[in-house]
């Protein structure tokens, strides 16, 4: 059976893993160059690393752990308001959760499954056009080639879902929050630590990855309404975000000025996608193009990872598409709403939109700091997977 997946991130090459390992004859799409690499610190926990470990990458994802120690928060003058394991943060259980760079894991995957599929880089589906035995794809570079199934895992704004659902706003649960992402010079010093800026409905952050001399940034911004008007156009995002910190003290001037430099700038929504049914046809979404957690729930990755091997195992268990899309819906479905259900609309408590909010987080955190680390949210582990198939 020819399997098109739409997408190289993290679920894309995790689903092109087992769909071959399966028997299934794959084929990855992506409209990128290359596969990215770079990118913020990203989580792998709970169900999400036996996965990892089944498909045998743990030990290199073990190793890109970037083993963050400490996340200091700020208050509006640059004095320290709690420092904190970042553990009690994300709920997460130390000394078994893994936190890597993104562009890391998306290697790692895409090393696993290199030699086995074909990649086609720099072009992406245009058209779908389904017929009683297959799917014929239009691709944006003008060919067109034939498949029996489509699998979209190409991310928040998907073409995929488009294609076959619809315009994505009836679909896109807006969280409240907008966010920019870069790299800039690690002039403060960090290693192995995050610290975090709030004044009332806006942050700072900076990631210190190991002892790199390059430092993740995040200026996070609260919106009433969604900015989707401006997810095309980085100018009007750099200057969106430069009004909104307009004014502030700290470093906030700095990084403001890192940001509207920055070459690798990165702006989107906070956002979930809640979608009544994942597929439709021969057409079967996953990872964030299906059910988006958004990174407030700090489980975006692990979930692309599960849904990735659940829709495999179901298409490896049913000789009909239609059994194992419904199969595969139904084992992964309660997992993934549990996890979105994490955060809901205006509810971040990284980011309080108002004073009173504020100061409760920092109480908060200046006892979670006299605690021993969590010991892991039991949405993270909802799921056991069924067994390896042979």
């Amino acid at each position: 059976m020819r399997v098109l997946v739409s997408g190289a991130s993290i679920a894309g090459p995790a689903v092109a893993f087992w769909l071959h390992r399966n028997g299934f004859d794959v084929t990855v799409v992506e409209k990128a160059a290359s596969v990215r690499n770079g990118g913020y610190p990203i989580d792998v926990r709970g169900t999400a690393l036996e996965v990892a470990r089944r498909m045998g990458i743990l030990p290199q994802l073990r190793q890109a752990d970037i083993k963050t120690q400490r996340l200091t928060f700020l208050d509006a003058d640059g004095s320290v308001a709690a420092s904190v394991h970042p553990q009690h943060v994300v709920g997460g259980v130390d000394g078994q959760d893994l936190e890597v760079r993104r562009g890391d894991l998306t290697q790692v995957l895409y090393e696993a499954v290199r030699d086995d599929v074909e990649f086609v880089f720099h072009d992406s589906i245009d058209v779908l056009d389904e017929h009683g035995d297959g799917v014929r794809v239009t691709f944006r570079s003008g060919a067109q080639r034939e498949f029996d199934l489509v699998v979209g895992a190409d991310g928040l704004h998907s073409r995929t879902r488009e294609l076959i659902f619809g315009p994505e706003l009836q679909f896109h649960r807006y969280l409240g929050f907008c966010f920019a992402g870069f790299t800039t010079p690690n002039t403060f010093g960090l290693s192995h630590e995050g610290i975090m800026w709030n004044t009332p409905g806006k942050a700072a952050a900076l990631y210190g990855v190991r002892d790199s001399d390059e430092l993740h940034g995040f200026l996070n911004i609260a919106r009433p309404q969604p900015p989707l008007e401006l997810l095309r156009d980085p100018d009007a995002q750099r200057e969106l975000v430069a009004d909104a910190f307009a004014g502030e003290g700290w470093e906030i001037p700095n990084l403001v000025k890192a940001m509207r430099e920055a070459d690798d700038l990165f702006f989107d929504t906070v956002s979930q996608i809640h979608l009544p049914a994942w597929s439709r046809g021969r057409v079967a979404l996953v990872g964030d193009a299906a059910h988006a957690p958004s990174f407030l729930t700090g489980q975006g990755s692990s979930i692309a990872l599960v849904s990735a091997y659940m829709l495999a195992d179901a298409l490896a268990a049913h000789t009909d598409h239609t059994e194992a899309f419904a199969a595969y819906e139904a084992g992964t479905r309660e997992f993934v709403e549990l996890n979105q259900a994490l955060v809901g609309e205006g509810d971040a408590a990284l980011f309080p939109t108002t004073r009173e909010a504020l100061e409760k987080r920092n109480a908060g955190l200046r006892a979670l700091a006299e605690m021993p680390p969590a010991t892991g949210r039991p949405e993270h582990s909802a799921l056991v997977l069924p067994a390896p198939r042979r």
